[in-house]
């Protein structure tokens, strides 16, 4: 396409246009970052052309030496970043700017409240990107020019951020980004050298590439008055380190300048929470730098959304989402893996089968894993704050990642009866520590709410006996219990599977009471089972009811009502359990059950206690009409 390519004027996307809204209207205060964001933007686009360049040398065209420069005008009042990294195509220009793909980010806008101050704040815990631009600017222009493209290939693009951008070819003598922020009236502040310097320091200086600026004392006149008449050549300088942070020895690097890099490559604008930094050297040599974050990601539960750890080859950067490096269920950690083993054309098909990958893979796990158990032990509050934010994340660790088993079991908190709140504050060891004298099992219940779990008529028999009960109600722990099925050889019982079993915890007097039961009820058994026909596999006595009339409960192979209904949210098939139905001789309910000859009244009587028990159980119930009418006719007799 030629530079006589027609200018055209494109409407932004629906949501790049509400991002927009927010960062022109922003009241942010820490308007400083959008330098970040296009200085990070421009490492981003040399690290990928230093990537592409391994398998095709030319694309260098004879400028090898990547880097990054900032000039200002401050009559023009105007900001410039310019990099030589890898560019972009007129599609890539609208694909990059014009749209915005990310489903976090719609989640993002989601959470906006309409309340301006409270939006802008929120900007704090999402990377903005190129958008950033527009806190300052009234008006900004990119040109730019794809590696390996004509000169006349060079893209215009421009907006004053409004709801549409221009576009047209455009000539540039060589590849790369040239970002021109037009600064409002009121952001002159940002077109000073030192302002510029200091913000560069500040978020940038550990940016791999130098970020060059003219030398502060450029363009003063030469006091001897000679060479007055000669072209002056313009001279910059390097402003920030432009050395690899992970490179440099831990005991060099300050809090300050870890956290800057953090955010650097997580595009958040909080501190982490912590961080590990390891150099390994010997058979296998590599620098691993890891991040756990304060704030959870919004896509953070879409478990296919691209996400991982920034892979280096000997400081050469390959990819930026190298999720082999970290199991799934850390896939909140940020970080950067340096190794000086992998080939520099290494591909995500040779990180799936490379041996050197599974060793720096379960080396981190491990320090990772380690820096949690460190935070549990010294740094309690913090911890609890890390497992309200990634809390259900690290439960699929015993599912995904059986060679750490126990030791991600040790670092899972629970609610249960003992805390009497939904916090999930209660460890496994705490609850091995609170075990009654002869019980030798961990019991728990599963339930779609902590209030379903609470009030399970299941718990009554426990709470009467002082024995604590484990209460899950997050959608992962029905797979956890599947999978994490012991711990320090106490079985995990589920109190809503099977036949009722407290060890030794008052077993003989629970004996004794059950065959009582059994022999005084028979008859009512045996009615209610043939009431009933298939849609319970038996009816029996209960110890496990000290309130309620009836529950179900489930064969210990039996799917959980929570399991089914996830699977048909999901489309896919749940095989329907049948339970057993329990009922509580001391009961009321019960005891009439007794006397009443009528059948059509003992049936009535019979399926309502049925559906009593499935909605205590959280269950639906397959003909809600011709329930409401058994209801009508029993407060009618």
């Amino acid at each position: 396409m030629s530079v006589d390519a027609a200018k055209e004027t494109l409407e932004f996307q629906t949501e790049a246009r509400q991002i927009l809204h927010l960062m022109t209207h922003s009241l942010y205060s820490n308007k400083e970052i959008f330098l970040r964001e296009l200085i990070s933007n421009a490492s981003d686009a040399c690290d990928k052309l230093r990537f592409e360049a391994l398998g095709k040398d030319d694309l260098y065209a004879g400028d090898g030496e990547l880097k990054i420069m900032v000039d200002f005008d401050k009559e023009a009042r105007t900001v410039t970043i310019r990099d030589n990294g890898i560019g972009m195509s007129r599609q890539e220009v609208i694909d990059n700017i014009g749209t915005i793909a990310s489903s976090g980010t719609r989640k993002f806008l989601e959470k906006l409240t309409g309340d301006q101050a409270k939006d802008s704040q929120m900007i704090g815990q999402f990377g903005v990107g190129f958008y950033a631009s527009f806190i300052v600017a009234d008006k900004v222009t990119l040109v730019t020019r794809h590696a390996g493209a004509a000169a006349d290939e060079a893209v215009r693009w421009e907006s004053d951020g409004q709801g549409s951008f221009t576009l047209e070819n455009t000539e540039k003598e060589s590849r790369g980004t040239e970002v021109i922020v037009h600064l409002k009236e009121g952001e002159v502040e940002f077109a000073d050298n030192f302002r510029l310097r200091h913000i560069i320091k500040q978020y940038s200086d550990h940016i791999s590439l130098p970020v060059m600026m003219l030398k502060a004392d450029f363009g003063a006149e030469d006091e001897s008055g000679e060479n007055k008449d000669e072209t002056v050549v313009p001279e910059y300088e390097r402003v920030n380190s432009a050395s690899a942070l992970w490179a440099r020895d831990r005991k060099e690097i300050t809090d300050e300048e870890y956290t800057e890099f953090y955010k650097h490559i997580s595009m958040d604008f909080a501190d982490p929470l912590t961080w590990v930094h390891n150099k390994v050297e010997g058979n296998q040599s590599y620098t691993s730098l890891l991040f756990i974050p304060k704030n959870a990601p919004f896509d953070l539960y879409e478990r296919d959304q691209k996400r991982g750890i920034k892979l280096y080859v000997k400081r050469i950067f390959i990819m930026d989402d190298a999720d082999q490096l970290m199991p799934n269920y850390l896939r909140f950690v940020k970080g950067v893996i340096d190794s000086d083993d992998l080939p520099l054309n290494v591909s995500r098909e040779i990180l799936q089968k490379n041996k050197v990958i599974d060793r720096i893979r379960g080396a981190s796990v491990k320090k990772i894993l380690g820096l949690l158990e460190t935070m549990v032990k010294d740094r309690p509050e913090d911890y609890a704050d890390f497992w309200k934010t990634f809390g259900q994340v690290l439960k699929e660790g015993p599912i995904e990642d059986v060679s750490n088993k126990d030791r991600i079991a040790k670092l899972l908190r629970f609610a249960s009866t003992h805390g009497g709140t939904a916090e999930q504050t209660v460890s496994l060891e705490d609850y091995v520590a609170r075990m009654k004298e002869g019980q030798d099992k961990i019991y728990y219940i599963t339930a779609e709410s902590y209030n379903t779990a609470k009030n399970s008529p299941h718990l009554e028999v426990f709470r009467k006996k002082g024995v604590e009960v484990l209460l899950l109600s997050d959608r992962v722990d029905e797979w956890l219990v599947a999978h994490l099925t012991e711990f320090e050889d106490k079985t995990l019982q589920s109190v809503a599977r099977g036949e009722l079993d407290l060890g030794d915890v008052d077993e003989e007097a629970q004996k004794q009471a059950q065959e009582k039961a059994d022999k005084e009820y028979g008859e009512v058994i045996e009615r209610i089972k043939k009431t009933l026909d298939d849609t319970v596999s038996a009816v029996r006595m209960s110890q496990r009811l000290t309130d309620s009339p009836s529950c179900l409960v489930l064969g210990e192979q039996d799917m959980s009502a929570q399991m089914q209904q996830i699977l048909k949210a999901a489309g896919q098939y749940a095989p329907k359990a049948k339970p057993a139905l329990e009922l509580n001789p001391d009961h009321a309910l019960i005891q009439k059950l007794r006397d009443i000859k009528d059948d059509a009244q003992f049936s009535d009587w019979t399926h309502l206690l049925f559906e009593q028990a499935q909605l205590a159980a959280g269950e639906q119930l397959e003909d809600a009409a011709e329930f409401v009418k058994r209801v009508n006719r029993l407060l009618g007799a």
